[in-house]
């Protein structure tokens, strides 16, 4: 049914994704052959092939039991973070993924992107460009595929999950796909500084291989489109699903797992529908 399929960016509203894949899949028997993912969507994608949704859900109320802000002032007092975020996000990859890291070996190749700053900006005027880019073309423009981030001279890398040769390895791509500061520092990639792949595309399409066939594009914010709708591009058919409203989670909200629920609750929700609508859906398309 999909040959490829993108799971876009989004913190905790990927949990969204998870209950979306999770009535999808096995409906349609879908096993893709590539993955592309950006920040949390590569991470859900990875823990959809190694763990089971329920069992990070209670990892993350357990981790996130102690955790009563997102933002603790007083430790600048002290010389510490004030965002607990890196922290805790990298301990949960690690712990998530360990024992079963080698279950990806069987799972579809994952492409995770990052973003390389322009070598015309120093890091910190590359990240403060970037992060107004990004809110630009999230919040004003609301576009599907941004196009600012490019045009001040971000450009992505892939790298597949596979690739890495344990957990640390694959925690730290995840971590540099999903690098914003100040929720996260500035994060390096053999040596030049990265920052989350959605600076350039927060849908990863570009990392997609052009052969034929269908692609399920699952994106987790609200865009000013139907909640499904088909692009052709060339001989390929891309299906691309947003939620039927806004996930109620905050992308880097960790003071509330239990809204982790919720989000994923949502997306299976949106999964049946979608099943009960594909049939209509392949027969459209409109241009790239």
């Amino acid at each position: 049914m999909f040959d490829q399929v993108v799971f876009a960016g989004g913190g905790n509203r990927c949990w969204w994704q998870a209950g979306f894949w999770n009535v999808v899949q096995p409906a349609l028997d879908i096993s893709p052959r590539i993955i592309t993912g950006i920040s949390a969507g590569a991470a859900t994608a990875c823990m959809l092939y190694t763990r089971d949704a329920a069992w990070v859900m209670r990892y993350y109320e357990d981790a996130l039991r102690h955790n009563t802000r997102n933002a603790y002032w007083g430790n600048l007092l002290r010389g510490e973070s004030v965002f607990p975020h890196y922290r805790i996000y990298r301990q949960a990859l690690l712990d998530i993924y360990g024992e079963p890291f080698g279950q990806l070996a069987n799972a579809p190749e994952i492409r995770i992107g990052v973003s390389h700053l322009p070598r015309w900006l120093g890091a910190r005027s590359a990240v403060a460009a970037g992060l107004i880019a990004y809110n630009i073309e999230k919040y004003v423009r609301k576009t599907l595929h941004p196009t600012l981030g490019r045009k001040l001279g971000f450009h992505p890398e892939f790298v597949v999950a596979q690739a890495c040769a344990n957990v640390g390895e694959l925690a730290d791509l995840i971590l540099q796909s999903s690098c914003t500061p100040p929720f996260t520092p500035v994060l390096r990639r053999n040596g030049r500084p990265v920052l989350d792949g959605g600076m350039v595309d927060n849908v990863p399409v570009g990392a997609l291989d052009p052969s034929p066939g269908r692609v399920l594009v699952m994106v987790t914010r609200l865009y000013p489109r139907p909640q499904t709708f088909v692009v052709a591009h060339g001989e390929q058919q891309r299906i691309y699903v947003q939620p039927s409203v806004k996930v109620p989670i905050s992308s880097w909200d960790y003071t509330s797992p239990s809204q982790m629920r919720h989000a994923y609750d949502l997306g299976r929700a949106d999964g049946e529908q979608f099943l009960a609508r594909l049939p209509t859906l392949l027969h459209t398309a409109e241009p790239a």
